[in-house]
């Protein structure tokens, strides 16, 4: 090792990881608000059909669907971290079991 020792807070892992998970959880409640009220349905009725109102009410379909893809990418990202720092937690405390079991220590199982 270089020196420094690393030590790992299972709980606080897991209190990171239900975190990003709850903010992923989170911003997709808000993207099903958000294409609920900006989807083209919404849109279209908003605009209605006039011929001068096609340009506009395509781009902001645009806009919504681009905006919607976006936030849905954030919102997978989140959870993939969340669910990474749950496998971080898992693994080392695994590693810590078995590093204890070899000098003795006894998690109290038999």
């Amino acid at each position: 090792m270089t020196g420094k020792e690393s030590y790992v807070d299972h709980g606080e892992l897991v209190k990171l990881a239900r975190s990003f998970e709850q903010h992923s959880y989170d911003l997709e409640r808000a993207l099903r608000k958000f294409t609920a009220e900006t989807g083209e349905e919404a849109i279209t009725d908003g605009f209605g059909v006039l011929t001068e109102s096609e340009e506009v009410t395509s781009a902001y379909i645009e806009y919504s669907a681009d905006v919607a893809s976006a936030m849905k990418a954030v919102y997978a990202h989140l959870d993939a971290i969340g669910a990474g720092l749950k496998q971080v937690s898992r693994d080392t405390d695994v590693n810590d079991q078995g590093v204890g079991a070899l000098f003795g220590k006894s998690d109290g199982r038999k």
